[in-house]
């Protein structure tokens, strides 16, 4: 992949969160009503990229992929316990921080997004593109849930609106960075990104995302977590 498509595709993954901010400023209650179904949509769509592409794509240049997805496991419990907000279908949930720590762990989980996409492509075209639809579904309902607290917190517009901006564009100049620094990178390497991927994706979508479709009980929700299981699939057998 070139630079500018990297780019491109990286900044697209970046602008979801503030597609997130747009919708809670303009569609507020249609947001509170819905949002659990593009979670759990996300969900299934994480898990399937997880275990049916990353993780065996993974294995055959990798030999510990078991234990670096465990390691992105970890570490992204560490950044949604104590630096981030959980993801949320309600606007008002409860977080762990607001302010500093939120806008730093936010960050730093864009700029790993960013990593990546990059890993993504340098493993092949396909993962790279299942990988970007992956974060951009992820960052969706983020950026509904930062809004939303914030918004409910009496922060003002510009601010919300300066937050979700850093935010986005840490994807891209995480991708930037690594575009340059992972080019020809080793086999194990690569393995090791991929597999840390899935392990971050697995953390996300069970104790983040499918929790808060627990407390929603719709049939829906079973409905959008599977369309999201057939939607990577058949973009899998498109590209």
């Amino acid at each position: 992949m070139n630079f500018t498509s990297i780019f491109f595709y990286s900044l697209i993954a970046g602008i979801s969160t503030i597609f997130g901010t747009i919708i809670v400023f303009y569609k507020e209650s249609w947001a509170k009503k819905n949002s659990v179904f593009l979670i759990s949509f996300a969900a299934g769509v994480m898990l399937t990229i997880s275990f049916l592409y990353l993780i065996p794509e993974a294995n055959e240049l990798f030999d510990k992929v078991w234990f670096s997805t465990f390691i992105g496991f970890l570490i992204f419990y560490v950044l949604q316990n104590i630096l981030m907000f959980h993801a949320c279908n309600e606007v008002e949930c409860s977080i762990h921080h607001i302010g500093t720590l939120s806008a730093i762990g936010l960050t730093i989980h864009s700029l790993l997004d960013g990593v990546a996409i990059v890993a993504g492509f340098e493993a092949n075209y396909n993962l790279g593109i299942l990988t970007t639809i992956a974060i951009l579904l992820h960052e969706i309902p983020e950026g509904l849930c930062i809004t939303g607290i914030l918004f409910h917190s009496k922060v003002s517009k510009t601010k919300i609106w300066l937050f979700s901006i850093i935010v986005a564009i840490s994807t891209p100049l995480g991708a930037i960075f690594s575009f340059f620094f992972l080019k020809n990178i080793s086999k194990n390497i690569l393995g090791f990104l991929l597999s840390f991927t899935a392990g971050s994706f697995i953390y996300l979508a069970t104790a983040d995302l499918i929790p808060e479709t627990h407390k929603k009980h719709h049939l829906l929700n079973t409905l959008f977590f599977f369309l999201g299981i057939v939607l990577v699939i058949l973009v899998s057998k498109i590209l």
